[in-house]
């Protein structure tokens, strides 16, 4: 089967795109050390103004890496988010919903 270089490009933008993950809600967070988070609905998770890396546990708890910390974001039963990091040297805790 043959396939157009036009329709070629359109499958490679595709596949390049990065994957949307369903139950992520708009989130902006603030936690400790000055540490701030942005999460657009259905993804990305930013810390700090950098996309961080994304890893999907259930449709409940996700985190993100980067910037030395790792973001965790759980959504509760009743729809809302909670967000909390831990950091180096054991640094962790709860991030203010704004």
């Amino acid at each position: 089967m043959k396939i157009s270089l036009r329709a070629g490009a359109t499958i490679a933008a595709f596949a390049l795109a990065a994957p949307a993950f369903a139950g992520i809600p708009l989130v902006n967070a603030t936690c400790p050390g000055n540490i701030e988070v942005h999460a657009d609905e259905g993804g990305p998770i930013y810390i700090n103004g950098k996309e961080g890396k994304l890893k999907k546990f259930n449709d409940n708890y996700f985190e993100a890496k980067g910037a030395g910390v790792t973001i965790s974001l759980s959504i509760n039963p009743d729809g809302s988010p909670a967000v909390s990091y831990t950091g180096k040297g054991g640094a962790n805790g709860i991030c203010t919903i704004k």
